[in-house]
């Protein structure tokens, strides 16, 4: 019969880790069990002291940087939906994309909403405890002397016969004329200064948020609008006036100012030498304007960058041309169109095109009554040999060169077609003699005939000009400027301002002589603090001057130098 011995099977792995993790628990596996949860109100607790630290307000102010740039490098329905539009048909593949992640209209999508509501909240977060602690600061007093003021990083000591009174005394004296806030505190003086530094940090996060909110309020409630107007003719604030206008979610019309203005002549003068030749020195337009329904009429003139301000609104001078007039007569010498047209300049020079659209001006041989369109060209200063430029923006040498056509316009079919340009798409152009496209270079007062006669077109000896204003409507773009002013400033005061402590304590030794000892303590690493508790010392050694020690002699007392500020024992001095 043969004995046999039961031996424990090798532990695996993860056996060894629990009994590993059980010793090193220093409670009991029931404790730990039964913990409580930290249920909903616990997790919202946690998540709010997460969301109110610096270190998330700085990821969120990072976020909302990153989140901005695809806004200034993606075109955006809200500022220009023509170009959205035209990056459609050259991107097939990313433009469903973008549309997805809202990256054609950034400023209001959901993920940019979010970050910038959270920045929102994380920053009041941290400003409201801190600004309740900082208040509570200032209504207490600088805290006590420490026990052994030798700790402090600068630090100095003498002995004087003065009594302890009165150095105390002097020393309250001397901090409080140095703008320190100082108290007695027993045997000693303590004083604190650079609470500004405090406060430049708080007003600038209470200006970011200032900034915030100017921002938001300026986006949701903003209105910007065009408008192409020739001498002569006028402008009233409404939405059917403006060649294009775009606004905010929350803009209505109501929030339009009422007024008008009307165009009265256009001033541009230009370099006419130099390597700075045709660029332009002054622009300016002469407006008659009136506030309201019944305002009266006044004059201004409106510069670059000197806008006519009428209520929340500006009027800015952006763009000028020229609009040369023009007079169309059908083969009956009837005049069927008379008109300045307004041509968009192409260069510096004010090489300008656009289109000329005569609505009902040519019967053809069977009858049929067609529409007239005329491709214009205008060059100010006109060069022979050169036909498709001008040399200089001002009119020195005006031409203007006319391609004529006829056939359907299109204006009819009920899809938006620009004024300044033609759709030849249904046009067949006049031929001249050799059978080539009808195109001729008029002077001002002469007349190009069309064909089978057809009518004439002439261009007039008046040339107008017109000028483009933009009026702009930014409310809170004060607040927004005097938040960016406070962040600067706050900023600044949070940098270069330190607070700082300064201890005078004031005793009597066992020998009866007065032992003064004085300290510093900077809020942050500072070599101000020694040099500034120096100053103190020397000025306060004056009027508490140093007593001899009982082993010297009394004359050396009359040349005893004044204290040195060294720092203290354990104290870093780099």
């Amino acid at each position: 019969m043969s004995n046999t011995t039961d031996k424990a099977a090798p532990a695996t792995g993860e056996e060894e880790l629990d009994a590993a993790g059980s010793q090193l628990s220093t409670a009991p596996a029931e404790e730990i069990a039964n913990l409580p949860s930290l249920g909903v109100i616990g997790w919202a607790r946690w998540f709010w002291r997460q969301l109110t630290s610096m270190r998330v307000a700085l990821l969120l102010l990072l976020l909302l940087s990153l989140g901005a740039i695809p806004g200034s490098l993606i075109p955006q329905t809200g500022i220009d939906e023509t170009k959205v539009a035209d990056f459609r048909k050259t991107h097939e593949t990313l433009a469903p994309i973008y549309d997805k992640l809202g990256l054609f209209n950034v400023y209001s999508s959901v993920w940019f909403s979010a970050i910038y509501i959270l920045l929102f909240v994380s920053l009041i977060g941290c400003i409201v405890p801190r600004t309740w602690q900082f208040v509570g600061q200032l209504r207490g007093r600088p805290p006590g002397a420490p026990r052994r003021l030798t700790r402090l990083p600068a630090y100095t000591t003498w002995r004087t016969e003065a009594e302890p009174e009165q150095v105390r005394e002097a020393a309250l004296t001397l901090l409080t004329k140095r703008r320190f806030r100082a108290h007695l505190s027993g045997d000693a003086v303590a004083a604190e200064k650079g609470y500004l530094r405090e406060v430049g940090n708080l007003a600038f996060h209470i200006a970011l948020i200032v900034m915030l909110v100017a921002f938001a309020w300026g986006q949701l409630f903003k209105s910007e609008g065009n408008k192409l107007v020739v001498e002569g003719d006028g402008f009233s604030n409404t939405l059917t006036q403006y060649d294009d206008f775009k606004s905010g979610s929350l803009f209505t019309q109501d929030d339009l100012d009422p007024f008008s203005f009307n165009l009265k002549n256009f001033r541009g003068t230009y370099e006419v030498s130099g390597p700075n030749r045709g660029t332009p020195r002054t622009y300016e337009a002469d407006l008659t304007y009136s506030v309201g329904a019944d305002g009266k009429d006044k004059k201004t003139t409106v510069k670059v960058n000197e806008p006519l301000e009428i209520g929340g609104s500006k009027v800015y001078l952006v763009s000028h041309g020229y609009a040369p007039v023009i007079t169309v007569r059908d083969g009956r010498g009837e005049v069927v169109f008379r008109d300045a047209v307004p041509l968009l300049p192409l260069d510096g020079n004010v090489t300008s095109t656009g289109a000329i659209k005569v609505m009902d001006g040519y019967r053809d041989a069977k009858g049929k009554w067609d529409q007239l369109g005329f491709q214009a060209f205008f060059l100010p200063s006109y060069v022979k040999g050169n036909e498709l430029a001008s040399q200089f923006p001002a009119l020195l040498n005006p031409v203007l060169n006319l391609e004529a056509y006829h056939g359907e316009l299109g204006v009819n079919a009920g899809i938006p077609q620009s004024v300044y340009q033609l759709n030849k798409k249904n046009l067949k152009g006049f031929k001249d003699a050799k059978g080539a496209q009808l195109r001729e270079n008029l002077k001002p007062g002469e007349t190009m005939k069309l064909p089978n006669g057809a009518g004439t077109v002439t261009f007039e000896k008046e040339i107008k000009e017109w000028a483009g204003f933009q009026v702009a409507r930014q409310p809170a773009s004060g607040w927004a400027l005097a938040g960016s002013l406070t962040a600067i400033f706050g900023l600044a005061a949070s940098l270069f301002i330190q607070r700082r402590r300064v201890w005078v304590r004031a005793v009597k030794g066992d020998d009866g002589v007065t032992v003064v000892e004085m300290a510093g303590l900077g809020r942050s690493e500072s070599a101000k603090v020694p040099e500034e508790l120096g100053d103190l010392a020397g000025i306060l050694y004056d009027q508490a001057p140093g007593a001899p020690d009982a082993d010297d002699d009394p004359a050396d007392s009359e040349a005893s130098p004044d204290p040195q500020v060294a720092p203290a024992e354990g104290a870093d001095t780099k």
